[in-house]
């Protein structure tokens, strides 16, 4: 009888090793500085300035704090199963944690979700995902920018006028507050300004922006001012005015910045860009993922900033350091 208890308790505490060893569900665990960690950085598309802003913000806080960066998302923005498919393959490969610009503020709830019950954290930067399951999110006050380019079209049009309103996408959580807080903006504030369109989609491209803004300019030739809400909106729509031989004759405000709009400030084709700080966003979404793997405290909302810039003002240093980020140095080192 002696024998086989003790037999019984060498099984059950070879089995508890076993299972402490074995072990799931515990979640990522404390790394230390020198400890190597992988973190994989998803934006929404790979094809505008913005994201290679982003990308070098990423690059830039991986060197300074010692950790490996893998940047791959789809090349179009508005590819959501390919954008799915790069999440779950990264949970697949086990990377420490996801730096996620969701392109979509439900369809990616559940690969992030999946992640999480991985034991793989995430962060989110740039848009805003539904649900709870990320850890900090990293972004643009976009609500505070609509409202800003709200305002520089009052600036530009004083006694009122009839405008254009022109949305991105569907889906996208950042380009939505953008467009609410116009809208909410000129309606409280603006009561002369009128809203001929504002339910009208640009798409994810340059190519369909130019298309509807080409549209929109012939239907009504008498629309006195233009907000879009991100960078290829923007520049379509610059194009579309270029084309119609009216750049500069209509109040225009846009979102975000690459060479091409920093020209048309400059000449005075666009009136007024709304700035982010993408390299911010970038380098605070690795840096609050690594803090996190450390075992860091970390912030659940971290704001980057959100300014305007104008013909006026666009050679002061903040101003032309956000227009024209060094980007070269950073990514091809």
């Amino acid at each position: 009888m002696k024998k086989s208890t003790n037999r019984l308790l060498a099984v059950l505490l070879v089995m508890g090793a076993f299972q402490v060893g074995c072990g799931t569900g515990a979640g990522p665990q404390k790394r230390s500085s020198d400890e190597s960690i992988q973190i994989a950085v998803i934006p929404k598309g790979t094809t505008h300035e913005f994201w290679k802003a982003i990308h070098a913000g990423a690059v830039k806080a991986a060197g300074e704090m010692g950790v490996e960066i893998i940047w791959k998302g789809p090349q179009k923005e508005d590819d959501r199963s390919q954008q799915i498919t790069v999440v779950e393959d990264f949970v697949s490969r086990g990377v420490d944690g996801i730096v996620l610009a969701p392109l979509d503020d439900r369809a990616l709830m559940v690969p992030v979700r999946d992640a999480t019950r991985e034991g793989i954290p995430v962060v989110i930067i740039d848009s805003d995902l539904q649900g709870k399951g990320y850890i900090s999110f990293v972004a643009t006050d976009n609500y505070m920018g609509g409202v800003m380019a709200a305002r520089a079209m009052a600036v530009e049009l004083p006694d009122g006028g009839r405008i254009f309103l022109v949305r991105y996408q569907e889906g996208s959580a950042s380009t939505t507050k953008r467009e609410a807080g116009f809208l909410d903006t000129i309606t409280a504030e603006f009561p002369k300004i009128s809203l001929i369109v504002q339910d009208l989609f640009a798409g994810a491209t340059t190519e369909t922006a130019f298309q509807l803004g080409e549209n929109l300019l012939n239907r009504f030739p008498d629309v006195e001012g233009i907000f879009c809400p991100n960078e290829s909106t923007t520049f379509g729509m610059l194009r579309a005015l270029q084309e119609a031989g009216r750049a500069g004759q209509v109040a225009f405000i846009g979102f975000d910045s690459s060479p091409k709009l920093v020209a048309g400030l400059s000449n005075g084709e666009i009136h007024g860009l709304v700035l982010q700080n993408p390299v911010k966003i970038g380098y605070l979404g690795v840096k609050q993922m690594v803090l996190h793997l450390r075992g860091q405290p970390v912030e659940s909302r971290v704001d980057t900033g959100v300014y305007l810039a104008t013909p006026e003002n666009m050679n002061e240093p903040l101003i032309q350091s956000l227009l024209s980020p060094e980007l070269a140095d950073i990514l091809d080192k």
